[in-house]
């Protein structure tokens, strides 16, 4: 059976690429690991060849190994609405202060979509949420204290790695059955949950309950899923190009599984994060798109 997890890298389609890496660096304190052009065997395995040659950039928490976020230029679209779609919603990044942060990016380029509250599910998890440069959304969270059911990693940094990444699909019965079903995660148990930003981007009462579950994969590495309200549509993609803002997640795993059907022929990809590894890209329940990487 596949064994999903950890998260490798989070991919963000930015209109931008040299002012994203200047504003993660000075207001979030991420590093630049690497940049450089996607060569065509990458884009290739995209599906998407007219990227090859387009500027690229990986950047870490305080220049750490573990997930990194990967920023590639593309065209925006103005028809993009965060949380409005279905697909990867949000990349979780674990911080050491809300409050503290909340305070520092106050006015500055990353929107405050969501202020520092307690989860309605535990007064022991704090976070806010942010809009980036290109409408990426991030969740920033803080663990008051370690809890036994979440097996969290530290926050070594004031903004520290991505620990979630959240997607939104019809219902999260349809969405834990496709990753348990090919990449063998253990069925999560629906639950019910205040997601304040889902609800601003659909006109619904702030205190609306929506349905939630968590999927927790190895290197402590958990996949959130949303029920998206019944006004969700699908995700902006510009022609030839990647799926706007979080445009995919990628995830280590032992073996690509048989029976997913791969938007191209899995190949050995040479750059970091692949390091040489066969990957291949499928596309989820809710329409995300999952780049697995042999480990």
């Amino acid at each position: 059976m596949t064994r999903l997890g950890p998260i490798r890298a989070v991919t963000v389609a930015v209109a931008q690429l040299q002012p994203t890496i200047d504003v993660y660096q000075l207001h979030l304190g991420y590093q630049l690991m690497e940049r450089g052009r996607i060569d065509a065997g990458l884009a290739a395995l995209w599906a998407c060849p007219s990227l090859a040659g387009r500027r690229y950039a990986l950047m870490l928490p305080g220049g750490d190994s573990g997930p990194c976020l990967r920023f590639v230029e593309g065209p925006s679209a103005n028809s993009f609405r965060p949380f409005g779609h279905f697909g990867w919603n949000a990349a979780e990044i674990m911080v050491q202060d809300v409050d503290a942060l909340a305070e520092k990016l106050a006015d500055g380029p990353f929107r405050v979509i969501g202020p520092p509250a307690d989860l309605s599910f535990s007064d022991k998890i704090r976070a806010m949420q942010v809009l980036g440069p290109s409408n990426e959304a991030l969740y920033l969270t803080m663990f008051k204290e370690r809890l036994a059911e979440f097996d969290t990693p530290d926050a070594r940094h004031p903004v520290d790695r991505v620990f979630i990444v959240i997607v939104g699909g019809p219902s999260v019965t349809q969405l834990s059955e496709f990753y348990a079903r090919h990449l063998g995660t253990t069925p999560a148990a629906p639950m019910q949950g205040v997601i304040s930003v889902l609800s601003a981007a659909h006109d619904l009462p702030r205190d609306t309950a929506h349905e939630l579950a968590a999927l927790s994969l190895a290197g402590q590495s958990f996949i959130e899923l949303d029920t998206m309200p019944s006004s969700t549509t699908a995700r902006p993609q510009p022609p030839g190009e990647l799926p706007v803002a979080i445009s995919m997640v990628s995830f280590a795993v032992d073996a690509l599984p048989d029976g997913l059907s791969y938007r191209a022929t899995p190949r050995d990809i040479a750059e970091t994060p692949y390091h040489g590894r066969r990957a291949a890209v499928c596309v989820g329940a809710g329409g995300e798109w999952i780049e697995l990487i042999e480990s």
